[in-house]
């Protein structure tokens, strides 16, 4: 199968995209985190903050600082166990998980966070984020402020960012699940890892810029990664000092190539342990990953986005309001996604206003596609089916976030035609009065970035999500990503045009908690 075909069939057709007679090996699992074996392991801060109040004087943060703003992107919150039969007498019925902030397809969390640092107490270098234990691995000693400029195609300042944070990818850490589904949800869980960690860098007074291109095999070999077990998929510098972001280089600078930086330092192995003993081939992920990656640094472009939408209907503008107020903690710890939880109540047009705006401005983030110069459109995009929502009838909808307003699809009830196309049914859509769908484009911006537009598409998704599950926690309701859904059906519904696609469907709205035993793992 061609990757195109394989691509099309992710978001159209799984069951030709899956490996068949697929069986899932629970025995063998692989652990939800990475833990490195015989290496320098520092302790980070246990007292960490039950509230986050933004910070108004920005400062490079210590190793305690440092230790709070990594539990709250993806350090362990929460332990959930779940049975599958009311028969006790039997342990395999018994599912334990550990939660994160950051939401992730079976709680798998397939992405790795490694930090490359400059701060008091704590030598220069690049480590891991050990979640499990709450502590940073020492990989590599020593300053990296050259490698990762040149690495970047010299568009940020590294020499005047305190750290920088590298978001990765362990593909059997979900492939021994979804097999080759696993492809899709790998970059949407690290959209929604990055969003989770834009977020939390505000509240820190942290200035940071997403880098999706990059010379992968030199920021892989940096940090000691197996590129057929593992691969970097962003670059997020962090800074509190005046910083060069740029999505293109200088060009008094040579070009740069993988090769020759991987040269200038020694190859590492670090010992690891995944637990799995089984470790099955994912031949179309590998084979993905490999023609996604950059080589040289003159293959960074910039893209203008695409119209995606439908372009036609009658316009309701929503209620202008200023940015929420809200304690990042506090709705951190009480997101929640309902299942079979939510409950249809009224929903006013001041809270739908609430949440597609605070969403659609949150979303707003230096990256190195767009240019510094102007505001951008965006590349993902939200549809909606309401229902029961105080002053807008029932119907589908299209957000322009730039007018924030509503564009009238089609009137109706949506309801049971969404319900028809989920495979699973663990949401009751007639419970829901919002359904949004993120969207983009079909062909990923493939002209311009090649097979790698299809995770940066899926990265740029998973961060939009991210916000809108702050946004609707902040506002007192709950929302469940899915992707179990028919992307024909929803595009059909919103009347899309042949350049558009819904990426991922997350009901919203009010929901009864559930009778369970809730155990946090706060450090």
């Amino acid at each position: 199968m061609n990757l195109d075909e394989f691509l099309y069939n992710l978001h159209f057709d799984i069951e030709k995209a899956s490996i068949p007679n697929w069986e899932v090996d629970w025995e063998d699992k692989p652990l939800p985190y990475k833990l490195y074996r015989d290496l320098h392991a520092v302790p980070l801060s246990l007292d960490v903050p039950l509230t986050l109040k933004e910070q108004k004087q920005p400062a490079r943060p210590d190793l305690c600082n440092m230790g709070h703003f990594l539990w709250y992107v993806y350090g362990l919150t929460q332990i959930s166990q779940s049975v599958f039969s009311m028969d006790s007498s039997s342990h395999s019925d018994l599912m334990q998980s550990y939660r994160r902030f950051a939401p992730s397809g079976g709680a798998l969390y397939p992405n790795e966070l490694y930090v490359y640092l400059k701060i008091e107490d704590l030598p220069v270098g690049v480590y891991h984020y050990d979640a499990a234990h709450h502590r940073l691995i020492l990989l590599r000693e020593g300053n990296f402020d050259s490698y990762i400029a040149r690495a970047l195609g010299n568009r940020c300042d590294i020499s005047s960012c305190f750290g920088t944070v590298f978001v990765s990818t362990m593909f059997w850490k979900n492939f021994f699940k979804y097999n080759n589904f696993a492809c899709r949800l790998q970059g949407l869980d690290a959209g929604v890892l990055m969003g989770q960690l834009l977020e939390v860098s505000k509240v820190f007074g942290f200035e940071t810029g997403v880098y999706f291109q990059f010379l992968d095999s030199a920021m892989n070999h940096l940090l000691g990664l197996s590129e057929e077990e593992e691969t970097v998929y962003s670059v997020i510098p962090l800074s509190v000092e005046p910083t060069i972001w740029t999505a293109h280089g200088s060009d008094s600078e040579r070009i740069v190539s993988a090769e020759e930086l991987c040269r200038e330092l020694t190859q590492i192995q670090p010992n690891h342990f995944v637990r799995s003993q089984r470790i099955k081939e994912y031949p179309m992920l590998i084979k993905l990953n490999e023609a996604s990656m950059l080589d040289s640094t003159t293959l960074f472009p910039m893209i203008q986005p695409e119209e995606n939408g439908n372009g036609e209907g009658q316009i309701a503008a929503l209620p202008y309001l200023g940015r929420m107020q809200y304690d990042l903690g506090s709705v951190c710890r009480s997101r929640f996604s309902p299942d079979m939880d939510f409950t249809l109540g009224k929903v006013s047009q001041l809270e739908l206003a609430n949440l597609l705006h605070e969403a659609a401005e949150s979303f707003l983030y230096r990256n190195d596609l767009d240019s510094s110069h102007q505001k951008p459109e965006p590349r993902v995009t939200l549809n909606l089916c309401l229902y029961n929502v105080e002053g807008i009838a029932n119907g589908a909808y299209q957000y322009d976030s730039t007018a924030h307003a509503l564009q009238l699809v089609q009137l109706g009830d949506h309801r049971l035609l969404l319900q028809s196309g989920m495979s699973l049914n663990n949401v009751n859509l007639l419970q829901v009065p919002i359904c949004i769908h993120v969207n983009g484009v079909k062909n990923y911006y493939k002209n311009e970035l090649g097979y790698r537009g299809y995770r940066i598409q899926q990265m740029e998704a998973g961060m939009l999500v991210q916000r809108l599950l702050l946004a609707a926690g902040a506002s007192g309701m709950g929302g469940h990503p899915l992707l179990g859904y028919d992307s024909k059906l929803c595009d059909e519904i919103y009347k899309l045009n042949q350049k558009g696609t819904s990426l991922i469907q997350i009901p919203i709205g009010h929901y009864r908690h559930r009778p369970w035993l809730l155990g946090g793992l706060r450090c």
